[in-house]
């Protein structure tokens, strides 16, 4: 891959947020100062919507959050976090194939996620047939829309009903109509064009979406607003994820040579990369999230899953006059947001569904194919996901609540992820409530190539990345047809029966498409199953 960049993107409102540097490790492309919209969720409103951070400003804190101490906490409020009464986004819709069922874990949970053609709507099952306890993912839709478990051939509707036994004599009792022969449903929805469920089967929560639904980001639906997702499964657990996503800081260290940083151009480097000093300001926080405020931009924490910032508003260069009114000038500035979706798989292992909406330059959107930015995010992941792998390790040896103990955060850089360990160890011990799912052990850490692999955690769940490198290697292989074609024809003509010139124009091109086609090879390789970073030597 050459030279990758960050690239710029539009900027997107969302809760009251507060963000800057933090988010510019998600940005693929080197936002601009813009704004970062305010959102608002509430946990039972039917449907929480996102404002304009045009007035958080007046309500952040100027000093940041303390760091947390048991004593401080222990004479606090007692609620407590339920991680089980909460929607949790299970895939972007754009990456679901309607024609089979996809295979997902969250919070510990193993789903099926189908389309259920006969009810026009995603459904999520539990992985797991009443019959032998068989994997439904690994069945098929059968041609009545049904969601069939290829163990033994059982066949279930939209609602977890068994619709068909083969087993079962036609003559005699209808078994499959039981109810420990049906599949168990879990309440689903889709929004922002991501599927959502709620991680209960229990018949209370059957029609929860009547009562709760999850935020809600109106960016995502707008049609002036580019909204391109991508989503990866993450090697290591959510509280590293959302407390790298929250951290400025180690951006240019990090991802050197890969992000630009945008730093006032008076100020002199004081190291290659560039780093400095970060005001970042965040509002006192409770059980719903906090907020901060930061030098040029605002963002939110909303649990359990969504982070989002955006840099301050930048109005459009445009020929309009400064005396316009204020909703002209409002609708001429361009917003930009970054909103990352972080979800707790497993112990040691997480999901990122990221998408940074703008509202400007959305035809590079149109022009350039989706697997291109990937391309570029997904490095951006990998050049920190060896550390961080690593990290939580060292960080489960001492114990989360020993986090604030252990590690050393004296600048103000650090104050969203202090805030989010205070959240964490306010509200839920200072871990995630696995309901006794796990032991608490990590998975192992696995060779590098295996814990950096792209193949398994993006391109088999990303619809454009698996369309485009099934369509590289057919070019890689036609460019090697091609070459040995043109040897071969020139090896079978006789000595004089054309110029030497013609000849060699032949025997040319024969060795450029070979070279292109072992470019090519690498490319794929490189791109979309193993790209090492070496920070010793960039």
């Amino acid at each position: 891959m050459a030279t990758l960049r960050a690239v710029s993107f539009p900027s997107i409102h969302l809760p009251t947020i507060s963000a800057t540097p933090p988010f510019e490790k998600s940005m693929l492309f080197n936002p601009p100062d813009r704004q970062l919209t305010s959102l608002s969720l509430s946990s039972c409103r039917s449907k929480p919507k996102i404002k304009l951070l045009s007035t958080i400003s007046s309500t952040v804190s100027t000093e940041p959050i303390d760091p947390p101490t048991p004593e401080a906490e222990s004479s606090g409020e007692k609620e407590k976090f339920d991680w089980y009464s909460q929607w949790y986004p299970v895939a972007p819709v754009c990456d679901l194939d309607k024609r089979v069922p996809h295979a997902k874990r969250v919070m510990g949970l193993d789903v099926v996620v189908w389309w259920d053609r006969n009810e026009g709507k995603w459904q999520v099952f539990d992985d797991s047939c009443p019959h032998r306890l068989a994997p439904l993912s690994e069945g098929r839709i059968d041609q009545w829309g049904r969601l069939q478990c290829v163990y033994h051939g059982w066949c279930f509707d939209g609602a977890g009903n068994c619709k068909f036994i083969p087993q079962a004599p036609p003559d005699g009792a209808p078994v499959y109509s039981f109810k420990k022969a049906c599949a168990a449903v879990y309440p689903s929805i889709v929004q922002n064009n991501i599927v959502w469920f709620w991680p209960s089967t229990e018949p209370r929560y059957k029609d929860i979406m009547m009562k709760q639904k999850p935020p809600y980001i109106p960016e995502l639906d707008d049609p002036s607003y580019s909204r391109l997702m991508g989503n990866r499964d993450i090697p290591y657990g959510y509280e590293v994820l959302i407390e790298n996503l929250m951290d400025p800081a180690h951006v240019p260290y990090a991802h050197y040579k890969i992000m630009r940083v945008p730093r006032p151009k008076s100020r002199v480097k004081a190291d290659r990369e560039g780093g400095r000093p970060m005001e970042i300001n965040v509002q006192t926080l409770d059980i719903n999230g906090f907020v901060a405020k930061q030098e040029n931009g605002h963002s939110k924490f909303i649990p359990p899953c969504i982070f989002f910032a955006s840099p301050d508003l930048i109005p459009d260069q445009g020929n309009g006059s400064a005396s316009s009114g204020s909703v002209k000038k409002e609708q001429s500035q361009r917003r930009f947001l970054l909103i990352f979706i972080c979800i707790p798989v497993s112990p040691g292992k997480s999901r990122l569904i990221w998408t940074f909406p703008r509202n400007f330059a959305v035809w590079i959107d149109r022009v350039v194919p989706r697997w291109m930015f990937h391309i570029g995010q997904n490095l951006i992941l990998d050049s920190d996901l060896y550390l961080l792998h690593l990290e939580e390790r060292k960080i489960h040896e001492i114990g989360p609540s020993n986090w604030q103990k252990a590690c050393f955060v004296p600048t103000k850089s650090d104050a969203l992820v202090i805030a989010f360990r205070k959240w964490l160890r306010k509200y839920s011990g200072g871990q995630i409530d696995w309901a006794a799912k796990f032991d608490g052990a990590l998975p192992p850490t696995p060779p590098r190539e295996q814990l950096m692999d792209r193949y398994w955690s993006h391109v088999v769940n990303c619809s454009s990345c698996r369309v485009a490198i099934k369509g590289l290697k057919v070019l890689e292989v036609v460019l090697q047809v091609i070459s040995v074609a043109l040897i071969g024809i020139v090896a079978a003509i006789k000595q004089n029966m054309v110029s030497t010139i013609a000849k060699t124009t032949v025997v040319s091109v024969a060795v450029l498409c070979f070279a292109a086609s072992r470019w090519l090879s690498h490319f794929i390789y490189k791109n979309f199953y193993f790209h090492d970073y070496n920070h010793a030597f960039v």
